[in-house]
């Protein structure tokens, strides 16, 4: 009597290689049935935003090839992730899956548990987008890490380093497979529609583009990479946090490599090294959503729950969306986002504290704009940011540390090169004033082309008086706790 297959649900795991679950249904001997589900009413407040969803529809048609060329296919369902399993019970051995971390993932794996005890039905979670699993990663104590860099040092003690896994050769197909539903049917086309075009022109989905761009990274700017990562104007980073955040790439093949890599080229290892704790604030940032489920929602720091942020100035957190702030490192970043749904790390934390602590308005503002345009947008990477920048959350940065826009884009862009590339009307100034157009004389801004206020925005805020304001909405909660 043949074997009935496995159900594989591919949800956050869109990738042959290093696949856990995947691998180990293949070892089963019995038929696999690659599947992904939408679920956008179940994710709540969380659905995919416009930019993830492009990249979603694009990804899936690379992995639909690539089980073709593996003798499989990939059903696709919207609809209730739980209920969607559950139809599916009775013509299945056992249901395998990557385990998830947020929230809203537990919640739904636990629901597919609950579905296959049920039925008699085998359900298995492996690890797989994780170098270390959170249970994993405890102080001597037994607490959890809430600071960075004690929580990295236990983590290298950690991870074992065990090669990654291949794809498999094949993937064996059931006789008979369950209907799909067709890719337009998942509605994952970004609005405004447009908006697709200059994300295609950047960036290339799917597994093999994410080998390609780790490749490349590590040939081409390891080497470089610590003494240039904060500098926007020039490829100095791996870009691959796009694919790690579709899982289309694993940490463990990132780790693998890039050891490998530091081991046949020493010169490259201190931007190897710094590199993976890239890698290890993601891990931590993980964590920290696993160990607080809402991180997303609430700050860490209880006291910020009574932070008087400000209301009403709409106008003012549109012209943020849209770069037209008058503060050009902040422009051009905000334009960066919105032409390529990603943003320069650096620059990230940048128009993030101009929009708290500036403008003072509420980090959860940013942090659904980002959700919405980011290619890379993760819900615990975007929660943990922000927080860290509005000083509210773990390991953060201090709330009286505010980026000074200026000085930072005359700091890590000082040719001007990136602000050149994407606030344009500015391509004629002198360095002395790219960063700061608000002072330059008037002849040098006609002779540059520039009529502030016309062509290009003046600056819709006094930083002076708003760091005043925000110190004291500091002091505020400080005499209130």
């Amino acid at each position: 009597m043949p074997l009935k297959p496995i159900l594989l649900l591919m949800n956050e795991t869109l990738r042959l290689d290093d696949h856990m679950a995947l691998v180990s249904a293949c070892e089963s001997g019995a038929p696999v049935i690659p599947l992904f589900i939408l679920d956008d009413a179940g994710a709540g407040d969380w659905k995919l935003g416009g930019a993830r969803r492009w990249w979603l529809r694009e990804s899936l048609k690379r992995l639909e090839k690539s089980l073709q060329a593996k003798g499989s296919r990939l059903i696709l369902r919207s609809g209730n992730t739980a209920e969607m399993v559950s139809g599916l019970l009775g013509d299945v051995s056992a249901v395998y899956m990557t385990r998830s971390y947020s929230p809203i993932g537990r919640r739904v794996q636990e629901e597919i548990h609950q579905q296959c005890t049920v039925h008699d039905v085998d359900c298995r979670r492996f690890a797989g987008n994780l170098l270390l699993e959170p249970e994993d990663v405890r102080t001597k104590t037994g607490g959890i890490y809430e600071v960075f860099s004690p929580f990295w040092r236990r983590a290298l003690e950690l991870i074992d380093g065990s090669p990654p896994l291949g794809a498999p050769d094949r993937i064996p197909a059931p006789d008979a497979w369950p209907e799909s539903d067709d890719l337009d049917d998942l509605k994952l086309d970004p609005k405004p529609a447009h908006w697709a075009e200059p994300i295609a022109a950047t960036w290339v989905p799917g597994e093999d583009a994410a080998h390609d761009m780790l490749a490349k990274f590590l040939a081409e700017a390891a080497r470089d990479y610590k003494a240039k990562r904060d500098v926007p104007g020039v490829e100095a980073t791996s870009r691959l946090s796009p694919y790690l955040a579709n899982g289309e790439i694993s940490p463990r093949r990132i780790w693998a490599e890039t050891q490998l890599h530091v081991m046949t080229n020493e010169q490259d290892r201190t931007g190897g090294d710094w590199f993976l704790r890239e890698l290890g604030w993601r891990e931590f940032s993980t964590h920290l959503l696993f160990n607080n489920p809402t991180l997303p929602v609430r700050p860490l720091k209880a006291q910020f729950e009574d932070f008087p942020w400000r209301e009403g100035m709409d106008d003012k957190v549109e012209a943020w969306q849209q770069g037209r702030t008058g503060f050009p490192i902040v422009d051009a970043g905000m334009r960066q986002l919105w032409q390529t749904g990603w943003m320069h790390n650096r620059v990230r934390m940048i128009v993030a504290s101009f929009l708290v602590k500036d403008m003072l308005w509420h980090w959860r503002t940013g942090e659904d704009w980002f959700w919405d345009t980011l290619v890379d947008a993760d819900l615990a990477n975007n929660a943990a940011s922000w927080q860290w920048v509005a000083g509210c959350g773990a390991d953060a940065a201090p709330y009286f540390r505010i980026f000074n826009p200026i000085t930072q884009g005359e700091k890590f862009d000082p040719e001007g090169d990136y602000i050149r590339t994407y606030v344009p009307e500015l391509s004629d100034l002198p360095n002395d004033y790219i960063h700061k157009p608000f002072e330059a004389p008037a002849g040098v801004l006609k002779m540059a082309g520039i009529s502030l206020g016309e062509t290009y925005p003046k600056p819709i805020l006094d930083r002076k008086a708003c760091r005043e304001r925000a110190l004291a909405a500091l002091a505020s909660i400080k005499k209130a706790a």
